[in-house]
């Protein structure tokens, strides 16, 4: 354990999973999605669309926003 933060999880391997063990899975670790679409036309842009989200359960974002240093975000 760092900071007070789980180590990350071993593969998962070949066996089934069920969704709700997934979910379960990707709440309690969090996941960030981060993502940008620019439609340009004749190289100039015309949409910038940009998405950054971080899925984790409510006690997780707590844990990951109380060790956050000052000045971000």
């Amino acid at each position: 354990m760092r900071d007070g933060l789980k180590e990350p999880l071993p593969p998962l391997g070949g066996q089934p999973q069920a969704l709700v063990d997934v979910l379960d899975r990707l709440l309690d670790t969090g996941v960030v999605v981060d993502g940008q679409i620019v439609l340009s036309l004749a190289g100039v842009d015309l949409v910038h669309v940009g998405l950054r989200a971080l899925l984790a359960s409510v006690d997780r974002a707590a844990c990951l926003t109380a060790s956050r240093p000052e000045g971000i975000g």
